[in-house]
C-alpha cells in the first residue's frame, strides 16, 4: 500500500469520526433547543398572577356598593321618621286647642250688677261681721278671691287670711249665696288705730262693687282688720 493510499484512507476515517460528532452534536443542539420553549412558558404564567389584583379591585367596588346602599337607606328612613313627627305634633297641636277652647266656658264673674251683698254683725265669733253675695242674675256666676273692703274714709283695705282659701271656685246658681268673715278687731283689746266706721264698699274682682249697709251704731274697727276669702258656706266664713 502506497502512502497516498494509506493518507486517503485516514482522511476518510477521519471524515466520518467528524460526521459522526457533528451528529452528536445535533442531538445535543435538539435538547437545548427544547429547553428554549420551557423557558418561554414562564411569561406565560405572568398573565395568570394578575388575576388576582383584579380580583383585589372587584372588592372595593363591591363594599362600595355596600356602603351607598346603607346610605341611601339611612337617608329614606331619616325622611320617614321626619313625617311621623310632624304627624304627631300636629294632634297634640289639636289637642291643646281643645283644651284651651273650653276655658271660653267659663261662668261671668260675680260682681255688683248681678249680685246683692249684704253686711251683718254676728254675736258668735266676737267682734265678726259677715258677708252674704246672693246671685241676682239668671245665669250662673263665679265668686272669685276675696272681698276687697273699705270701711268709712280707710285709705287702705284689710289683709286676707291667706289659710282659709277654698279648694275651688266658689259657683253661685242664681238664688244661690256666698260668704266672707270679717275680723274687725282684736278681742283681748290688744289691737291699735280702732275707730268707728259707718259705711262699708266692696269691691269684686271684675265688675261693678257693692255698698251694704252697716248697723246704724256703726261698727269698731282696728288694725286687726281681716277678711276671708269667699266661701260655699256661712260656717267656713265665719271659722277664722
Amino acid at each position: 500500500m502506497s502512502a497516498r493510499t494509506a493518507r486517503t484512507r485516514l482522511l476518510a476515517a477521519t471524515t466520518v469520526a467528524l460526521a459522526a460528532l457533528a451528529l452528536s452534536a445535533c442531538d445535543n443542539g435538539k435538547g437545548v433547543r427544547d429547553e428554549g420553549p420551557s423557558s418561554a412558558s414562564k411569561p406565560s404564567t405572568q398573565p395568570s398572577r394578575s388575576a388576582p389584583a383584579g380580583g383585589s379591585t372587584a372588592k372595593p367596588a363591591g363594599n362600595t356598593g355596600g356602603t351607598t346602599g346603607g346610605t341611601t337607606s339611612g337617608s329614606t328612613g331619616g325622611s320617614t321618621g321626619g313625617s311621623t313627627g310632624k304627624g304627631t305634633g300636629g294632634t297634640t297641636g289639636g289637642s291643646t286647642g281643645t283644651s284651651n277652647g273650653g276655658g271660653s266656658t267659663r261662668n261671668t264673674p260675680c260682681n255688683g250688677a248681678n249680685t246683692k251683698t249684704t253686711a251683718t254683725e254676728v254675736s258668735r265669733p266676737l267682734n265678726h261681721l259677715l258677708l252674704t253675695v246672693t246671685n241676682t242674675g239668671s245665669k250662673n256666676c263665679d265668686l272669685t278671691g276675696y272681698p276687697i273692703a273699705r270701711f268709712g274714709e280707710a285709705q287702705s283695705v284689710p289683709p286676707v287670711a291667706e289659710e282659709t282659701h277654698p279648694q275651688a271656685v266658689v259657683t253661685l246658681a242664681p238664688g244661690e249665696s256666698g260668704y266672707a268673715g270679717v275680723l274687725l278687731s282684736a278681742g283681748d283689746g290688744s289691737g291699735g288705730n280702732g275707730y268707728t266706721a259707718k259705711a262699708l264698699t266692696v269691691a269684686f274682682d271684675k265688675g261693678s262693687s257693692a255698698r251694704p249697709t252697716l248697723p246704724s251704731k256703726g261698727v269698731y274697727v282696728d288694725d286687726k282688720l281681716t277678711v276671708t276669702y269667699w266661701q260655699q258656706s256661712l260656717d267656713d266664713a265665719l271659722a277664722y
